[in-house]
């Protein structure tokens, strides 16, 4: 059994050893320290509990802000904080750079042939269904009221309960839970689950969470090979990966089915939910499915992980925290509402500065389809992984200025040194937290009602204050978190 496992191992470093053997490099700026066969694998081992911080220093050395990297097992990545790079793979010649058959592969097994992890026509048809339902002004009322049935009859009366309990919470465990759970109602319109982080994690929520994290080891794994035998052989984490997708798939399928019997009986609205409009487009139930838990995987982790980063980043900038109090004291409706949310511009800058310094996607890649070259001069060969990184680039002093580093909601401001007004229109390809061109998030509105509605309705009623005085560690998977968490307490203000 064991020379039978390696055998297809041996036989595959075999062919990547030829292969780098034959290889002529050519080397574009700064990258790591290269070595014959193993590239920069002896690097990559050093900063492995660092990557981020490596790569953002290896481009910030960089006079094009790319770095070329060579890597044992691995396609030729071309790593870039660039933002005329960033435009020219996203948008100026959006066609050469597809995600690509290594990408898909990874999450093929999860996601399926949902928006997110497909290409070509079947991305285009997708893609042109959604952008009509996510622009439909029906969505955005279901949305918002979906928002304040959670918020009143759940989150706020639990944070209440644990105010007067002086009852230590994870903030980040707990805000997952209500992204999680906002998702699932835009997205298959089923009942809340418990948000009591007390309590057990849902089924449902669980498998998620498992197939998210394999999916992610796929994704970091040296050699793609070895996963790839696991899951032809079922054992270990591939095993237990196809055990979570089953019980997703088996799940959302219910849904489906039983969705479709309500909608046939007329007793449920065919414009409500997205799983409702796209039952009512006519998609076979296997391409629904697909959608809908591409949905719930985008817009689960990224939102509470904003929100996240932003609450430790209030509790470290009191004076800002104190700024946005007063905005939000203008809004005078007890419940907020679409057009209050405008009025919170503060609330926006702040946002978009934790993305800047913690974003929820520390970084994608695309795959090279034929040989090109960058506006930067370096050259791409056809099957090269391009990896634009929006981690590294809000900490670029080209991009940003000395003060990269600090938390300054002013920045995002037209004249920040008068009394606020209108926010900065800043360029998507220097800040491409949501991407960019043909393929920019279609939820990036909602992504920002819901965590302006949250973060708003939670700050004037209730004070976050993290337990521990250590920086958090930033962890990037398919979305990034804190590790460990966040624990706080919660504390009820005062009249003001």
């Amino acid at each position: 059994m064991v020379l039978f496992l390696l055998f297809p191992i041996l036989l595959y470093l075999f062919h990547v050893i030829l292969r780098d053997l034959r290889r002529i490099r050519k080397t574009s700026g700064h990258g790591p320290p290269n070595y014959p066969i193993i590239g920069c694998l002896i690097s990559f081992y050093e900063h492995r509990n660092r990557l981020l911080d490596w790569y953002t220093e290896l481009l910030t050395e960089s006079a094009t802000n790319t770095i070329v990297v060579h890597r044992f097992g691995a396609p030729r990545t071309i790593v870039t904080a660039n933002p005329e790079n960033v435009e020219y793979m996203l948008k100026t010649n959006f066609n050469n750079f597809p995600k690509g058959k290594p990408f898909t592969e990874i999450l093929g097994d999860f996601l399926g042939c949902g928006i997110f992890n497909v290409d070509g026509e079947l991305w285009h048809s997708q893609r042109k269904l959604a952008s009509h339902e996510f622009s439909a002004k029906s969505l955005r009322e279901f949305v918002m009221n979906a928002l304040e049935e959670e918020l009143e009859h759940q989150l706020l009366p639990l944070l209440e309960s644990l105010a007067c309990a002086n009852e230590v919470v994870d903030l980040q465990e707990l805000l997952r839970r209500l992204a999680f759970n906002i998702v699932c109602k835009i997205s298959l319109g089923i009942d809340r689950f418990c948000l009591d982080p007390s309590l057990p994690i849902p089924p449902l929520a669980r498998a998620f969470d498992m197939a998210s994290e394999v999916c992610a080891r796929r994704g970091a794994a040296p050699l793609f090979i070895i996963w790839k035998i696991k899951r032809w052989l079922g054992v270990g984490s591939e095993r237990r990966l196809k055990d979570a997708v089953r019980e997703v798939h088996a799940y959302v399928t219910v849904i489906i089915q039983n969705r479709k019997k309500k909608i046939n009986q007329g007793e449920v609205r065919s414009e409500d939910d997205l799983l409702s409009r796209f039952i009512s487009a006519g998609y076979e139930d296997e391409v629904i499915r697909d959608m809908v838990i591409s949905f719930i995987m985008a817009g689960r982790d990224t939102t509470s992980a904003a929100m996240t980063w932003l609450f430790w980043l209030l509790s470290c900038h009191p004076d800002t925290e104190q700024e946005l109090l007063k905005e939000i004291e203008y809004v005078r409706e007890d419940v907020l509402g679409f057009e209050s949310l405008k009025e919170l511009v503060l609330l926006k800058a702040c946002l978009c500065e934790s993305m800047r310094l913690y974003p929820p996607v520390a970084w994608d890649s695309k795959h090279a389809i034929v040989n090109d070259l960058l506006p930067d001069g370096t050259p791409i060969n056809a099957g090269d992984r391009l990896t634009y990184f929006p981690y590294g680039m809000g900490r670029m002093e080209a991009l940003w200025g000395k003060d990269q580093f600090e938390f300054k909601p002013d920045r995002w401001f037209i004249e920040p040194d008068k009394e606020r007004g209108a926010l900065k229109k800043v360029c998507p390809y220097k800040f491409p937290i949501f991407q960019a061109g043909p393929r920019v998030c279609l939820g990036k509105e909602m992504a920002f009602i819901q965590m302006e509605y949250v973060v708003a309705s939670i700050l004037r009623r209730f004070e976050i204050r993290p337990v521990s005085s250590d920086r958090p560690v930033f962890v990037p998977r398919l979305t990034a978190h804190m590790a460990g968490g966040l624990k706080v307490l919660v504390r009820k203000r005062g009249p003001r």
